[in-house]
């Protein structure tokens, strides 16, 4: 009898442990989802340790081949490569980024979906997307797009900002979320004319101050251009390296924009002569340490993307390795290079040889990183 109790109450125990543990259906009940955190444009430029751990997280996930992509932004369209060009880069891992350079609105949305699908499928970051969507030049780089005032026929605050608006909006519709706008040079080239805003020049910051913020607040980077200044030099970098001589007159537009949190700056082709502190000793500026780094990160304390103009422009195609010169002078986002691949493979080899070059490179490259981060474009753990 008391071997039957025994048996009784060990059975008891056994039955009692095992309805203690769960099911695997039961198990998934009791995990917890995990935590997504939302982030804002304005994050970019705030201190974010939270942030900072995110994008740590993504970088150390990536490969050379990844991280160095960040820096290559080609162009697709007319007068850029074509849609099949680009995917073969996206194949290749070479990319991080597209201008939408000339085209029609339906073409380019239905190519940023297809972009991004094959990124999707690679396990690529998302790219950003950008176009010169300045109201000067948005009507015909974009075909189709909400025809817009020039920016020089905009007559008062109130336009800018709808100005601003119609062309965040045609850019959210078709997935574009970098705009190379506004333009700051204070006054008409001779060769290129002047897409500022406003007859009046006292118009130009408070005004492209509001085309930033509004742009900014529809979660597109705004881009502040031509630094260190375009407006007073008498030739055009689309055809040949030009110089300012002494004084770099337009410098003082670039102060006030930074302070109210614009996200980019667009540097220009064009080398500064005469200057004891900032000569370029025959660079374009996008190659001068003493521009991007000591002037535009250092003395204005810019904290956003610097992003070279087009690097197949004259003023800057025959600098021997202009792509490793750009980006080893401080900038984060090489446009349009001659040769995308190229430059991706001079860039790695700079990389994995160079230290000091590798410093550079990965502080633009988390630049990159946490600004697809702070756009939700990137989702986060």
């Amino acid at each position: 009898m008391t071997k039957l109790f025994t048996a009784i109450a060990l059975s008891s125990l056994l039955f009692q442990s095992c309805a203690q543990v769960p099911t695997k259906e039961a198990k998934k009940e009791i995990k917890q989802p995990e935590t997504k955190i939302a982030y804002k444009m304005s994050d970019f430029l705030a201190d974010n340790k939270d942030l900072d751990k995110e994008v740590d997280r993504i970088f150390k996930e990536m490969d050379d081949t990844a991280r160095i992509a960040q820096l290559i932004m080609p162009a697709v369209g007319r007068l850029g490569k074509t849609k099949s060009e680009i995917e073969q880069h996206i194949k290749d891992r070479v990319i991080g980024g597209v201008l939408m350079l000339n085209g029609t609105k339906e073409e380019f949305s239905s190519w940023i979906k297809e972009f991004e699908g094959n990124n999707k499928k690679l396990g690529n970051l998302p790219f950003l997307y950008s176009a010169d969507a300045e109201p000067s030049l948005v009507n015909r780089k974009i075909t189709g797009s909400t025809q817009v005032k020039k920016a020089n026929e905009i007559a008062s605050l109130e336009e800018v900002t709808s100005v601003a608006q119609t062309i965040s909006n045609d850019l959210k519709a078709i997935g574009i979320n970098y705009n190379f706008a506004p333009v700051v040079d204070m006054s008409a080239n001779k060769t290129v004319g002047y897409r500022g805003f406003g007859a009046v020049e006292k118009n130009l910051i408070p005004w492209s101050n509001e085309f930033i913020k509004v742009t900014q607040e529809n979660n597109i980077i705004a881009t502040a251009k031509h630094f260190p200044g375009h407006g007073l030099v008498s030739g055009d970098t689309h055809h040949s390296l030009q110089s300012i001589d002494g004084e770099m007159k337009e410098v003082k537009n670039y102060p006030e924009l930074i302070k109210n949190g614009v996200m980019s700056i667009m540097v220009a082709h064009i080398a500064v002569v005469n200057n004891p502190k900032f000569n370029t000793d025959g660079l374009p500026s996008t190659c001068s340490e003493k521009i991007v780094t000591k002037l535009l990160r250092d003395s204005l304390g810019f904290k956003g993307l610097i992003v070279t103009d087009a690097m197949n422009m004259g003023g800057v195609a025959s600098v021997p390795q202009a792509s490793y010169k750009a980006i080893n002078a401080g900038c984060d986002i090489l446009l349009m290079p001659l040769d995308a691949k190229r430059s991706h493979i001079e860039l790695l080899a700079a990389y994995r040889r160079d230290k000091s070059f590798k410093v550079k490179a990965d502080t633009s490259i988390k630049r990159v990183i946490r600004m697809k981060i702070a756009m939700g474009l990137i989702t986060v753990k």
